[in-house]
């Protein structure tokens, strides 16, 4: 098969996952490990809502990536979907890595997780995380792998930062240790397995949760109508997407004064785009209202959840 190349022995492949609440440094991680953006990530909590995967190649092995999104209690239909495939993939992984800020203490939400991740333990090696160490004080990192000790018994226990590289490296050699021996399971080259508009669509989603206001909900879906080849241009992309939000109020946030907003999210959608597909894209944007679509199990559908 194209793009597999015979292993040599003792090579390692298997899924990992990172776990965490929200805004732990998942996706961060993630990207960093696999070397380009595959996740999305934002200064908002609840950003992952597809468990996408980003695939570390390595002479030695290769390690899968599941990102899914933060872990915490439900307050809407949505958030009991996300819950459950947090769960669906905690029981198809090979090891979870919990995530921990370093810049935050622990609290409720993440023993929440650990209550959760003891139930898997017994079956499933589950290292501890402490992320963003680029952020504190040495002695509060110490602090902060002190806390984490004590929540259960992990494997291992690593300080790492996605932003300066400290430790990534020792990270996935700790979690190459816990894969079973095998053959790769993708081709070599392929960073994720999740279609260009699904990632199309996580980055305009990014673009527009960055700068909208604080009293803006969590609240901004987004769908891909078509992506097809520019008229008359080999090196371009046409790409049509629809931001939802769930009230006419957010409608007008999210535009801005004279459409100002939307055409900042599109100037910064379109050039993370053109870095991932490596052509140039027009983007087309609109703006629509799906009704209170994060508590309808229909719109939920239609929306890809």
């Amino acid at each position: 098969m194209t793009g597999f190349v015979t292993p040599p022995d003792g090579f390692r492949s298997g899924f990992a996952c990172f776990v965490g609440r929200p805004n732990a440094g998942k996706s961060t991680l993630t990207n960093a490990l696999v070397g380009q953006k595959v996740a999305i990530t934002s200064s908002r909590p609840q950003t992952t809502r597809h468990a996408i995967r980003g695939i570390v190649h390595r002479p030695d092995a290769q390690i899968v990536l599941v990102d899914t999104p933060g872990l915490h209690k439900p307050r809407t239909l949505l958030g009991s979907r996300l819950g459950d495939i947090v769960r669906e993939t905690w029981a198809e992984v090979d090891v979870v890595g919990f995530c921990v800020p370093a810049n935050e203490k622990v609290g409720p939400g993440d023993r929440f997780i650990v209550d959760e991740l003891r139930r898997i333990a017994s079956h499933t090696p589950v290292l501890a995380v402490v992320t963003k160490t680029d952020l504190v004080a040495p002695p509060v990192v110490a602090e902060r792998l002190a806390e984490v000790a004590q929540l259960m018994d992990f494997v291992e226990i690593v300080p790492t930062s996605a932003q300066d590289g400290f430790q990534v490296a020792l990270l996935a050699d700790l979690l190459v240790a816990q894969l079973p021996v095998g053959p790769p399971l993708y081709p070599e080259g392929d960073l994720t397995d999740q279609p260009e508009e699904t990632l199309v669509a996580e980055l305009i989603r990014e673009a527009a949760l960055e700068g909208v206001r604080d009293e803006l909900p969590h609240s901004i879906a987004v769908t891909i109508d078509e992506m097809v080849p520019h008229d008359g241009r080999d090196d371009m992309l046409d790409v049509h997407a629809v931001l939802h939000v769930e009230r006419s109020s957010q409608k007008g946030i999210v535009i801005g004064k004279g459409g100002s907003r939307l055409r900042q999210v599109g100037s910064d959608a379109r050039r993370q785009i053109e870095a991932l597909l490596g052509t140039k894209i027009y983007l087309d944007l609109h703006v629509k209202v799906a009704e209170d679509w994060q508590r309808d199990p229909k719109q939920l559908r239609r929306l890809g959840f």
